[in-house]
Order: structure tokens, then sequence, then C-alpha cells
């Protein structure tokens, strides 16, 4: 199928053992190097890479052996023919990072975080990777009278300009979530990551990556906070995926909840010719009932369904739609839409 002059990115993360919070893992593991070779099958460019998916164990190497790692990771990418999108460290899931990473009361811990996210950058140069993705995956509470929000928020300031002042080249994506894995968490939304980064040293190096399941999360339409950040130049990776209403997030395949909410994403992604911006970035894991040979179709669906909904939005009587818009008959409009859709 016609790509449109898009590239698209997945971790591999999204080919995974279908464990869940109330359940054991329902496939069997798969190696970097087998789910690698199916990035090209699906037709996919790049890699979307936690630092530790480039690099395991890193906290445990020296700088040296870090950067020889890498090497050898952008050396097996270049192999497949494939490029790294970005890293992002990996901070919720080390013991030490319980009660949050760049916002822990404890200042050890704090210390790691940076400490952590510096490695990040690193491997990041080495992989030739041009963005750090900054998931704030535990920064929040549990209890608002736990932690100060004010001043949790200038951390938050703080550690950014630590790593923009430690590399001068590279630039970070804030990925904001309103909950999940922590209940209060400080940056839910784009209005937010927008607002963190324009509070750094150098604020035109630090923007934001939307999530389809995230947004929804929030109570909010993901074309209306991608469309906000496009405002501002600001939306420097996307991660596509949908969501059955406020509840845990699930990663369904891009369009197998809402179709309409997904074309609304692509027409303002496609209308603002977001394909000489960024990559599109699917984040999205098989249902766990899906069998292990099978377990890799939600990624094909979800890359079709963004190219077919760029040839609805293409195709779409933009004509017909300003009649609409300048008579105000917007249920006019709305069928319009939904038999474009339908058809």
């Amino acid at each position: 199928m016609e790509k449109f002059g898009y590239r698209f990115s997945f971790g591999p993360w999204n080919i995974h053992e279908g464990a869940d919070p109330f359940g054991p893992p329902v496939r069997p593991s798969r190696t970097f190097d087998d789910k690698l070779e199916v990035y090209k099958q699906l037709g996919f460019d790049a890699v979307q890479f936690h630092d530790d998916d480039a690099v395991p164990n890193l906290d445990e190497l020296s700088p040296a052996q870090i950067r020889a790692a890498a090497q050898a990771m952008r050396q097996k990418l270049s192999d497949a023919g494939l490029v790294a999108e970005f890293v992002a460290p990996r901070l919720w899931e080390d013991p030490r990072t319980t009660d949050g990473a760049f916002t822990a009361n404890d200042p050890a811990v704090r210390a790691y975080a940076i400490d952590r996210a510096k490695k990040t950058m690193d491997i990041a140069n080495e992989l030739g990777a041009e963005l750090i993705v900054w998931w704030l995956a535990r920064e929040g509470t549990y209890l608002r009278e736990a932690k100060d929000g004010v001043a949790m928020t200038h951390r938050l300031v703080e550690a950014l300009n630590t790593m923009l002042e430690y590399d001068p080249h590279l630039r970070i994506a804030i990925e904001p979530k309103p909950n999940e894995p922590m209940d209060i968490a400080y940056i839910p939304t784009m209005g937010h990551g927008l607002a963190l980064g324009n509070a750094t040293s150098q604020p035109e190096r630090v923007g934001v990556l939307m999530e389809s399941a995230h947004a929804v999360l929030a109570n909010l339409d993901p074309a209306d906070e991608i469309s906000f950040a496009l405002a501002f130049g600001k939306l420097w990776s996307v991660h596509l995926n949908d969501q059955n209403s406020l509840k845990y997030d699930q990663d369904r395949a891009f369009g197998a909840v809402d179709v309409r909410r997904a074309f609304n994403q692509v027409r303002v992604l496609d209308e603002n010719e977001y394909w000489k911006i960024g990559m599109v970035g699917l984040d999205v894991k098989a249902l766990r009932t899906q069998p292990a040979e099978l377990a890799t179709k939600h990624l094909a669906n979800s890359l079709n369904m963004f190219l077919r909904l760029v040839q609805l939005s293409r195709s779409l009587d933009r004509e017909a739609v300003a009649q609409f818009v300048a008579t105000r008959d917007y249920d006019g409009l709305d069928w319009l839409i939904l038999n474009h859709l339908l058809a």
C-alpha cells in the first residue's frame, strides 16, 4: 500500500507475551532479533527504544561498555534496513523509583534519575536518534499531601535543564499521561507538557509526543491534543492507538474502537503535512486472546488503518464541507463525514 511519504515505527514491547495485572503471560517470549525481522515484513521503518531495550542492564555497565553496546545495536538496525526513532529513559521499573524519579522526595533517587537520563542521551547519540522521549510514568503521587506540587514542577524543569545542558543537540519530547501507573500525574496533557518545556532554558528543544489512549484517559479528544501541539510547532512524535473509554490503558489497535476518532487524528496530521515533521509511532498491543503465531496482526492492522484513513481524508469533498460550514448545517456535515467513512 502507498505510504504517502509517511514513516512508521513501533517499540519491541508491542510484540509481547500477553501478561496483564490480573494474569500471567499467555504467549512465549520472542527475542529482540526475532522481533526485528517483523519490522520490514510489516512495512515499518524505525524502532522505538527504551534505553535498556538498546543496552540491557545498562546500570551495571561502564560508559565505554554502554557506548559499545549501543554502537552494536545501531549496526544491527542498519543491517535490517531500520533506524532508531527515539530513546526513552526507563525510570519506572527500578525499585528506587517507587515514589517517582525526577520528583522523588529522596534526593539520592533524583540523582539516579538524572544519571540514567544522561546515559539515555549517550545511547541516543550512538544509535543516531535525534529525539529523547520523556514518559513521566511515576512523576506524580498517590496522595497530594505527600508531595509539594509546586516544588515537583520546578524539579521537572530543573531535570530538563540539566539534560539540555548535558547534550547540546538532542531534542526532548514530553509524553503526557493523566494516570497509571501513578494515580495523580503532574504532567497529564499536551498543555502541561508544552508549558513545562516553555519554562526551560532552551524551550526550542523541548516538544511533546501525543498518545491517543493517554488523551482519551484524560477525557480529551486526541485530534484536539494533536492540533494544539501542532499550532505551536511542538508535535514531534505520536503514539497512535485506541482506547475503550476511561478505563486502564488498553493500547488497542489504531481505529479499533472509534474509527471517526481515528479519522480525525489522521486528518489533522495529514492536513498539516506531518510526514515532513516526524514518524507515525504505533503503541499497540495484541489482544490477550491472540495466539502467538497471530500476535503481530495488531501492528499490520494499525498501519493499514492509518493509510486507509489518509486516503479517506484526502478524498473528502472539501467544497461540500465548506458549504455546510458556511450555512452552519452541522447535521449535514455530520452525515457527510459518516457517509464518507461508511462508503
